[in-house]
Formats: C-alpha cells, sequence, structure tokens
C-alpha cells in the first residue's frame, strides 16, 4: 500500500514505497481535499524549536541529562479539555522535579501528547459476537464505537487531528511559560486525589526541601528565570503518513524539510522496515527522531537504522527506545548496546517499560503489572552501569487521573479494581500516583 499525498514539494522521496498500517480512506477524493487544506495550515511547531530539542537530547546522548518522555496511549477529542491537559502536565512536572532534585540531573521533559491520537495495530479487523468491522485505528482515523458508520476511516479526522494538536500546544505552552511551571508552585501541584497517597507524601517532603531552598536562595537575592518557566516539547509517533506529510515543510532559514506536526517524532516497533516508507520519510526530516526496538531487533538492524536515520553521527539525532519486556531486557538489550557503541554512534537510550509488559487479566481488562514495568526499568540501569553507557531516559504511558488501569503501586491497585476507573481506548496507563512512585523510583537508580 503506498501513501496517498498529493505535493509538489522536494524530496518526498517515501510517497512511492509501501507504507504499513496505514488506513484504508474510503475516497481518495475526499482524502485529496483534506490534505490540501492541511498543506496550508501554519505550522504546529517551529523549526528552530526542533533544533533546540535535538541539541538538549544531544545533552542525553553524551549522558549530560536524563529524558522524561510520557503521556497517553492515545489521546481522544473528547479529552482536550484544560482539566485534561493541566492533570497530565502537571504529573510530568511533578516527575521532573522528583528526577531533577532528588537526582541532580537535568531532566529534558517531552510529552506524548498534542498528536498522540493514532495507533498501530495487530489486526485490521475486529470481531464481536460473529460481526466483523475495521479496527479502532485512534481517534485520527475512525471511532471507537463498533458500529458500521464509526469504524469507517474518515479522513476529515486528520483535520480535527490538527485542531486538537494546536489547541492541546497552545494550552501546554501557556500553563508552562504563564506561571503554572513556577518551582513555587510545587505544593499546588500535589492539591488532588495523589496528596494522600504514599508517593505523593513523599513528595510533599520533597517539596518543602525544595522551598526551604528556594526561600534560602531568594534571601540570598538569587531569583532565576529559569526557576519560572519550563521547556516542554511535544512528540508522537508518526504513524499517519498523509497527515505527517502534509505538515511537513522546508524551513526558509536552511531548505532543510521539518515535521511540523510536533517537536520529536518516532517510528513504530511495526513500522520501522528498512524499505519502507517510514523509515525512508524519517530519514529526510531534520527533527530529533526516536526508533522503538523489540525484542526482535537484531545488531544488524540497529546499525543499519543508524546509517539511514543518523549518518552524520550527530548526538540528539536519534533515540533508541527499547521496549524488551521485564523477562527480556538483561538478556537482549547488552549486545545492542555494546555494538551499537561501539560502531562510534552516539544514540540516546531510552526505557519503555509499557509495551513488553502487558497481559490479560482475569477479568478481560489488558493490563500491565507495576512490579513488570519497574522491573524492566531496574534491567535497563543495570545492563547500562555494568556497560559503562548512560541510561539516557524513560518513556512512559500515564495520565494525570485516578485510573484503575495498571495493578500494583505504592498505592496499590488490585485485579479486582481495574473495572472502577479504566478509561483508556487502547493502553493501560499508569495513573499520578504509580507516576510519582516510578519518579523516585528511577531518581534513587540515577543517584
Amino acid at each position: 500500500m503506498t501513501v496517498n499525498v498529493d505535493t509538489t514539494a522536494q524530496d518526498f522521496s517515501w510517497l512511492s514505497l509501501p507504507a504499513a498500517q496505514q488506513p484504508e480512506w474510503p475516497d481518495s477524493e475526499a482524502l485529496r481535499k483534506v490534505l490540501a487544506e492541511l498543506a496550508s495550515y501554519p505550522p504546529l511547531v517551529f523549526a528552530g524549536e526542533c533544533d533546540q530539542l535535538r541539541a538538549r537530547l544531544g545533552a542525553v546522548a553524551r549522558g549530560e541529562a536524563f529524558l522524561l518522555q510520557g503521556g497517553d496511549c492515545a489521546e481522544a477529542f473528547d479529552a482536550v479539555s484544560a482539566d485534561h491537559i493541566r492533570n497530565k502536565l502537571k504529573t510530568l512536572l511533578q516527575m521532573a522535579v522528583v528526577l531533577t532534585y532528588a537526582a541532580s540531573v537535568p531532566v529534558v521533559k517531552v510529552g506524548r501528547i498534542a498528536g498522540q491520537y493514532s495507533k498501530p495495530r495487530s489486526k485490521s479487523t475486529e470481531t464481536r459476537d460473529g460481526v466483523t468491522l475495521p479496527v479502532y485505528r485512534g481517534d485520527s482515523v475512525n471511532g471507537f464505537d463498533f458500529t458500521p458508520e464509526s469504524r469507517i476511516p474518515d479522513p476529515e479526522r486528520l483535520k480535527r487531528m490538527y485542531h486538537a494538536s494546536s489547541s492541546t500546544l497552545n494550552l501546554v505552552r501557556a500553563f508552562t511559560t504563564g506561571g503554572y511551571a513556577d518551582l513555587r508552585q510545587v505544593h499546588a501541584w500535589n492539591q488532588d486525589f495523589v496528596r494522600n497517597s504514599p508517593s505523593g507524601q513523599r513528595y510533599e517532603r520533597l517539596a518543602k526541601e525544595i522551598d526551604n531552598a528556594l526561600a534560602f536562595m531568594n534571601a540570598c537575592g538569587v531569583d532565576p528565570e529559569e526557576f519560572k518557566t519550563v521547556e516542554f516539547y511535544s512528540s508522537h509517533e508518526a504513524l499517519v503518513l498523509d497527515y505527517e506529510t502534509a505538515l511537513t515543510r522546508t524551513d526558509s532559514r536552511t531548505g532543510d524539510l521539518y515535521d511540523v506536526s510536533g517537536h520529536m517524532v518516532w517510528i513504530g516497533e511495526r513500522t520501522r522496515q528498512l524499505d519502507h516508507a517510514h523509515i525512508e520519510f524519517a530519514s529526510k526530516i531534520r527533527n530529533p527522531l526516536g526508533v522503538k526496538l523489540g525484542p526482535t531487533t537484531s545488531v544488524d538492524d540497529a546499525l543499519e537504522l543508524i546509517d539511514r536515520l543518523d549518518p552524520d553521527r550527530e548526538p540528539g539525532r536519534l533515540s533508541f527506545i527499547t521496549r524488551m519486556g521485564a523477562g527480556k531486557v538483561r538478556d537482549l538489550l547488552p549486545n545492542l548496546v555494546e555494538k551499537v557503541t561501539a560502531s562510534g554512534a552516539q544514540v540516546a537510550w531510552i526505557c519503555d517499560p509499557m509495551h513488553g509488559n502487558t497481559f490479560e487479566a482475569s477479568s478481560g481488562h489488558k493490563t500491565r503489572n507495576f512490579d513488570d514495568v519497574l522491573d524492566e526499568v531496574k534491567g535497563f540501569f543495570e545492563v547500562h552501569r555494568a556497560l559503562g553507557t548512560h541510561p539516557g531516559g524513560i518513556h512512559v504511558e500515564l495520565t494525570g487521573d485516578d485510573v484503575t488501569e495498571c495493578v500494583g503501586g505504592g498505592d496499590e491497585v488490585f485485579v479486582d479494581d481495574l473495572h472502577q476507573r479504566y478509561e483508556t481506548a487502547c493502553d493501560p496507563r499508569l495513573n499520578r500516583s504509580q507516576s510519582l512512585d516510578l519518579a523516585f523510583l528511577v531518581a534513587e537508580m540515577l543517584r
């Protein structure tokens, strides 16, 4: 299947290649009109911001900083509200404060946000009670409701994704620069359900320490501007290439191509075929890139991905996001890290401890055990410590809401609790209490 985009832009070489996981749009003329309209829209992010993130990720690749990347499994159009966005941002800010203060390491903050509306799927159809319909591929493509009308891919949804992403980014920028992210707000981020959890109480103690440190600095006449705002970047999986191509623009400063749908984009485990369109697309844009690497990844795969996506060996250009599973990470990761390091490449190594640890509970819910998530992170750190390389970050599916989707954690969620607030459309996410638990545990490992 090839990508169906009509464009006259330079060197869009990926358009002639097969692309996995693409929607089967029923009306090519309707798609063409939507893509032409999208191509006329303003950029969601700017090339200079992408360059800045690439520089920050360069510090991660060199071992000088740590990446915190997190957010929804799949964003939903009906969740583009101030409360939902603020809660996600609040969770990431709290995690970043824990990592920065408790581990004394600069933290690069990147959300799975403002574009994560598409999901790869293992099957193209879904069958319930003898009825077979197209699988739900995320709000950017079709609807979650199991009806023929809802499941028809609709290109108008690509425009809705753009507008939802724009609204989200506007609010995130307002929160991160308008006072909400001021470090003196550390207590205000803890005024809800999480405050009474063990991790929330631990966070409150840390917040008091930060308050004391800020009061001391203020008494000395020191009040840095850096404490008042936060650098925060957006990222998503570059999955639906019709959309990504329509938002790929030539930078007027350099003549380079940038995907202006997000600061950082990644290529998933199901779409990283070396001779397919997704890798070719990624090779042509200047955004910082991620590639998900699962347990089937060979050393040759990793080295060829580097040659294709980071031929100049530029720190910050390429992140490898490993998703091995808790039971495999200690066996499979060392050879990859060792051989990539020996090649001279400086990639940022990021741990995704979510996707390799999913199982179906007895209740029928798709879930993850917090202990497995934590064990994969521990294994990731152990491998890098043994090899003398830098464990560069974590990539986590999380929400700021009090959901019951993953079992375990300090404020424990049991299998029998899953039905209470199971709200995800695709994969189970850590709730805020579990996310803070993880941040404290990672901070201890970083120390």
